[in-house]
C-alpha cells in the first residue's frame, strides 16, 4: 500500500465520521462505535510490546484484540489504528501491531495517522483554543489536558496531533513531552483513568448472545456452553 498524503487521511477520517454519524468536532465513544459496528473486540492483558490486532473474515465480519495492560487512552489510538486496516487497508491481512522502533510499513504509518485524524479532527481541536493560542504557537498544560481529557487520548497523541497540525512550536512540543502527564493531571483536578491500563476481559460485541442460540438451538452442549461463557466473565474494571 502507498503512503496516503496527510490530505486523503484527513478526508478518510472525516468520511468514517459521516459514514457513522459523527460531528466533525466531538469526541469519539469507542465502546458504543464498536457496538455499532457489531465488531467482536477482546480486552486481554498482553506483553508490554503488544498494542493491537484486527482481522476481517470473508464474510466481513471483523474482529479485534486489545492490550488491556496498555493506558486507556493508548488503547483508544489502537482500536481507531486497527479501524483503518478494517475499513481502508487495500490489502488487510491479520497482523499485529506492536512498539517495535524498526521501520513500519506504509499501512502502519496510514493507520497511525488515521487514528490520530479519527479521534482528534482538525476542527475538533482548533474549536477548542482561544484566538490568542492559535496564534502564539505555543499551548499552556492547562489546555493540553483540556483536550487530551476531552477527546480521551494519550498525552504522547495529543502532542504528535497538534505538532501535526502546527498548533505547537518544537520547542513548545519538546517541554510538554517532558511533562508526567499523571502527576500534572492530579494537580489540575482531572481524573487520571486514562492514563492507566483496564478493560480487563471486557468483551464487546454479540459473542454471548451467538453462544446462547448455539445451545438453546442444541448445537452444542450446556457444557460448552457455560465454557465459552467463562471467557467473558464480567471484566475488571481497573
Amino acid at each position: 500500500m502507498k503512503i496516503l498524503s496527510n490530505g486523503s487521511i484527513e478526508n478518510l477520517a472525516k468520511k468514517f465520521r459521516s459514514d457513522n454519524g459523527l460531528s466533525l468536532t466531538e469526541p469519539i465513544n469507542l465502546k458504543s462505535l464498536l457496538r455499532k459496528l457489531n465488531i467482536l473486540t477482546i480486552f486481554k492483558p498482553l506483553s508490554s510490546s503488544f498494542y493491537g490486532m484486527s482481522l476481517k473474515a470473508n464474510t466481513s465480519k471483523c474482529f479485534i484484540l486489545i492490550n488491556s495492560e496498555n493506558a486507556k487512552g493508548r488503547q483508544h489510538f489502537s482500536i481507531a489504528h486497527e479501524l483503518f486496516h478494517l475499513y481502508y487497508d487495500e490489502e488487510p491481512v491479520p497482523h499485529i501491531c506492536d512498539n517495535h522502533v524498526g521501520s513500519k510499513s506504509n499501512s502502519e504509518k496510514n493507520a497511525n495517522k488515521f487514528a490520530s485524524a479519527l479521534l482528534m479532527p482538525e476542527e475538533g481541536v482548533i474549536g477548542m483554543l482561544s484566538q490568542d493560542e492559535l496564534k502564539s504557537n505555543t499551548l499552556p498544560i492547562s489546555s493540553i489536558l483540556r483536550i487530551g481529557q476531552y477527546f480521551s487520548v494519550s498525552h504522547q497523541a495529543l502532542l504528535i496531533r497538534l505538532k501535526g497540525l502546527s498548533l505547537i512550536s518544537p520547542q513548545n512540543y519538546a517541554e510538554l513531552n517532558n511533562i508526567i502527564i499523571q502527576e500534572v493531571a492530579i494537580q489540575h483536578g482531572y481524573d487520571t483513568s486514562l492514563y492507566n491500563k483496564g478493560n480487563k476481559g471486557l468483551v464487546i460485541g454479540d459473542f454471548g448472545t451467538k453462544a446462547r442460540t448455539l445451545y438453546e438451538m442444541e448445537k452444542i452442549s450446556e457444557g460448552h456452553y457455560i465454557e465459552l461463557l467463562n471467557k467473558i466473565k464480567p471484566y475488571e474494571q481497573s
